[in-house]
């Protein structure tokens, strides 16, 4: 693996030789829910590397093809709000929702939850394109695409930063600079791989860790393994 820097970013080249691709993305709120809290939602400070991946493929995705993190630069100081939200404790299967066999009662399963979001975030993203074995086109090909798509502002749903009430803007990154933010996050999810047994995906983490602004996100994680429901540990 070669590196080099840009803009003061030290950047991964990809297997190709290729640096990153950068797309920037913005948004008036943000909640990445930390998952050690299952009851009050309580945002990561920064955006994860799950929720960058989630933006790239709302704009451009295919098969054959997947994203790796390599860096997300935070462009606006950290700040905080409470919202209290309602949720629902009842959720269909995706089987009895896709044949619409069941009926979700929102109103009888409703609760009340607070959540400690972001105001007015920005990002700049910057990512590398993975092939699968079946892919029948060069990396570069999927490259052009995203970059043509991210310059018209197309993309197959509207992004979104943690959650979907909290839609994203994207654009071709521009020259603003990076907030001095430095902050040690503890654990957070690097990536989620679905070649596992069926209801099981395998789950990577890393130390994640903000400075000058940046949170730089390793080639690989961690494979942590979840405890199977019931067993005791």
């Amino acid at each position: 693996m070669t590196t080099e820097a840009v803009n003061g970013l030290t950047l991964r080249r990809s297997p190709e030789g290729d640096l990153p691709i950068a797309v920037q993305v913005s948004g008036e709120a943000a909640l990445f829910s930390r998952p050690e809290l299952k009851v009050e939602r309580v945002s990561y400070p920064v955006m994860t590397p799950s929720a960058a991946v989630g933006v790239l493929e709302s704009i451009f995705w295919k098969p054959e093809m997947r994203y790796q993190i390599v860096a997300i630069e935070v462009l606006r100081p950290v700040k905080q709000f409470t919202v209290r939200r309602n949720e629902t404790s009842d959720v269909a299967p995706l089987a009895e929702a896709i044949k619409g066999s069941r009926r979700v009662d929102t109103a009888a399963h409703r609760d009340q939850r607070n959540a400690v979001c972001l105001r007015d975030v920005a990002y700049r993203i910057h990512a590398h394109i993975e092939l699968a074995p079946h892919a029948d086109k060069p990396v570069a090909a999927y490259r052009d695409q995203l970059r043509r798509r991210v310059r018209k502002g197309a993309c197959f749903q509207q992004p979104y930063l943690g959650t979907r009430e909290f839609s994203a803007d994207f654009g071709w990154p521009d020259d603003t600079g990076r907030a001095d933010v430095n902050e040690e996050i503890g654990i957070m999810l690097h990536s989620v791989h679905r070649d596992g047994t069926a209801g099981q995906p395998r789950m990577e983490w890393f130390a994640a860790r903000v400075a000058a602004g940046v949170l730089y996100v390793p080639e690989r994680g961690i494979e942590l393994a979840l405890p199977v429901q019931g067993q005791v540990v």
